[in-house]
C-alpha cells in the first residue's frame, strides 16, 4: 500500500480476500470437496440403515417413532446434496441445505458431548468403534465445512461446471 499526502492508495486486504474466496475455481474445488464428503458419508448409511438407526437411537435425542425415518431419509438427502454440489445443480441452494444439516449435526454432537456421552457419531463409518476420543476434532471439522458451505452460498459469481446455477 502506498501512502501519499495522507491518502491511502492500493487495494484493501479484504478485497483481495473477497477476490480469492469468490474465485470460480476455488468455489468449484469447495463444491467438489463438500459433495464428495457427503456422498462418502452417505454410503454406509444407505447400505446399513438399521445400524445407522442404532447410532441415532444412542444419541438419546429423538422420539423412537422418528428414528427409522431419520435413518432412511438422512443418507439419501446427503447423497442428493453431494451430487447437486458436484454437478452444480442449484449449488447455492444445496450449500444452504448442506449447512442446515451440518448445523443440526453439530448441535446433536454438542448436546451429547455436554452430557458426557462417549459415542460413535456415525459420520463416515458404522461399527468402526470410533468413539468420540477427540470430540473437538468433530466440532472443528463441522465448523470448517460450515465455512466452506458459507463460501459457496455467498460467492455465486461465474460458477464453473454448473448444470443449473441459482439466480
Amino acid at each position: 500500500m502506498v501512502i501519499s499526502a495522507g491518502k491511502q492508495k492500493g487495494t484493501p486486504l479484504n478485497s483481495h480476500l473477497k477476490r480469492l474466496l469468490g474465485n470460480s475455481w476455488i468455489e468449484l474445488a469447495i463444491r467438489w470437496i463438500m459433495g464428495l464428503t457427503f456422498i462418502y458419508a452417505s454410503y454406509h448409511k444407505i447400505v446399513a440403515p438399521a445400524d445407522f438407526a442404532k447410532i441415532i437411537y444412542g444419541y438419546d435425542l429423538f422420539p423412537n417413532a422418528l428414528i427409522n425415518l431419520i435413518a432412511i431419509a438422512v443418507p439419501f438427502i446427503e447423497f442428493i446434496l453431494g451430487l447437486s454440489l458436484i454437478l452444480g445443480f442449484y449449488p447455492q441452494s444445496a450449500a444452504l441445505i448442506f449447512n442446515g444439516l451440518l448445523f443440526a449435526y453439530t448441535v446433536v454432537l454438542s448436546i451429547n458431548l455436554i452430557r458426557g456421552y462417549e459415542f460413535d457419531c456415525g459420520c463416515f463409518a458404522i461399527n468402526s468403534g470410533n468413539h468420540a476420543t477427540f470430540p473437538a476434532q468433530m466440532l472443528i471439522r463441522n465448523l470448517v465445512f460450515l465455512a466452506l458451505g458459507l463460501n459457496v452460498f455467498l460467492f455465486k459469481n461465474s460458477r464453473r461446471l454448473c448444470i443449473r446455477a441459482d439466480k
